[in-house]
């Protein structure tokens, strides 16, 4: 947990989890890997091989000092496709698989990625740590909130080195930009507004027979097993709220991250939220246009998208932050940002800033696994933190309610209909790790 967070206002109520834990939830293995020597070449796996797994293992190539020895995947085209790229990178095949239980015995594994739809993280999350495994583990954390309080009491249990995918962290320009704001430049911040606008491209939504190297069932796991389409397979999940639950938990975590990052904050207290399937009705279950506001702390906190529309006259601001402040106001994006005082007349200043985010993320998983020093790792109570919010808000849309969250109950709070979806029930034979 990060030292600027207070005390009081992320004090996690270890009661509410101890029925999850007691009932074997982690029963974690008192073994402890031995420290690696600088030649050893960290021996890892891959849980899940399609578009984003495959980008993270290649980022692990490309910093160095790794073999992939196991590759996971209910697809065997992508199980396939991935060994032989796999194959030309390192110089020999690793060990393929369809259930990631199987990967996880590999003699010698150190490290595992997790790169599946978000229904199939908190499993083998928990499974991995059993095994005393360092993990690098897409966002977001998990697909429900109980899942993710679930992983960060397991986290805090074990010894390992634990990465979340939030790779927009190590952007510069919003470093930059953090810098800047946290030095006083903008004086109090008194609104954040978080946006990404897009014209979403729709695949075909007609319920089919699954493609034959898909395990149809395996992929929808603990999930709602729903009729296979393209519109809601490999990629197109995102915007199907039984599997990716959306715009805002899928890509808008990114930036609602960078804004809890820099205000400093940990969860917002209060969550209202409005918008609907206007345009691509039929085609996705979760908004195509939608609002939510996030009362932190800070100051409060806005996010907007919509997934259709003309081209936008600024089409720079489609996909950033804007903190207004007394001084000023700063606008953040991957690779610039923008600094417009306050006085009349007074020039902008732009600031251009770009680097490979996302194998500078890999690196320092890879570093702190040979090392054993976690401090440039998000810590899963940090990932959490920011999964958690972007659930917040969708809820709220979802019970049409405003949400109000108690950080020392780690709760919603005098909402019933609202505090049933903090949980979703995981379809037979899969169990949620979380006990009442």
């Amino acid at each position: 947990m990060p030292s600027h967070i207070k005390k009081d206002r992320n004090k996690i109520n270890r009661r509410q989890f101890i029925a999850a834990t007691a009932a074997g939830t982690m029963a974690l293995s008192t073994f402890r890997r031995p420290l690696y020597a600088q030649a050893d070449k960290i021996k890892i796996g891959l849980i899940g091989c399609g578009w984003y797994g495959m980008v993270d293992l290649k980022a692990a190539f490309k910093v160095g000092g790794v073999e992939c020895i196991a590759l996971c995947d209910v697809d065997s085209e992508h199980l396939d496709k991935s060994a032989r790229e796999v194959e030309e990178l390192q110089g020999f095949k690793p060990q393929l698989f369809k259930d990631y239980r199987e990967l996880l015995d590999v003699s010698g594994l150190q490290a595992v990625f997790i790169a599946t739809p978000p229904h199939w993280h908190a499993l083998p999350f928990l499974a991995a740590l059993e095994k005393v495994l360092d993990i690098y583990c897409e966002k977001p954390l998990a697909y429900d909130i109980r899942e993710g309080q679930v992983m960060v009491q397991a986290a805090k249990k074990s010894d390992r080195m634990i990465q979340i995918g939030f790779q927009r962290r190590q952007a510069k320009a919003l470093q930059e930009a953090r810098d800047f704001i946290q030095a006083g430049n903008l004086g109090d911040i008194v609104q954040v507004d978080v946006r990404i606008h897009y014209n979403a491209p729709m695949r075909d939504a007609t319920p089919q027979t699954p493609p034959e190297s898909l395990d149809w069932d395996a992929w929808c796991g603990p999930a709602p097993k729903l009729p296979y389409s393209p519109n809601i397979g490999h990629f197109a999940w995102r915007l199907e709220k039984a599997y990716g639950h959306g715009h805002l938990v899928d890509w808008g975590i990114h930036l609602i991250d960078a804004t809890r990052w820099i205000l400093q904050e940990s969860m917002p207290t209060s969550v209202r939220a409005f918008g609907g399937i206007y345009k691509l009705r039929d085609q996705i279950t979760t908004p195509d246009s939608m609002t939510a506001n996030f009362d932190f702390a800070t100051c409060p906190v806005t996010w907007r998208h919509r997934l259709w529309g003309a081209v936008e006259v600024t089409p720079e601001t489609n996909n950033g932050i804007f903190f207004f402040g007394e001084k000023g106001t700063v606008f953040a994006s991957d690779r610039r940002w923008i600094y417009i005082p306050n006085e009349r007349g007074a020039e902008r200043q732009v600031h251009e800033a770009n680097n490979d985010a996302g194998t500078a993320q890999v690196a320092d998983f890879l570093d702190a696994v040979k090392t054993r020093n976690s401090d440039k790792l998000h810590s899963t109570q940090d990932g959490f933190f920011s999964t958690a919010t972007t659930q917040l808000g969708m809820i709220a849309y979802e019970s049409d309610s405003v949400v109000n969250w108690d950080v020392e109950r780690q709760s919603i709070v005098n909402n019933p209909k609202a505090a049933e979806l903090l949980k979703r029930d995981y379809r037979a034979p899969w169990e949620h790790p979380f006990k009442e």
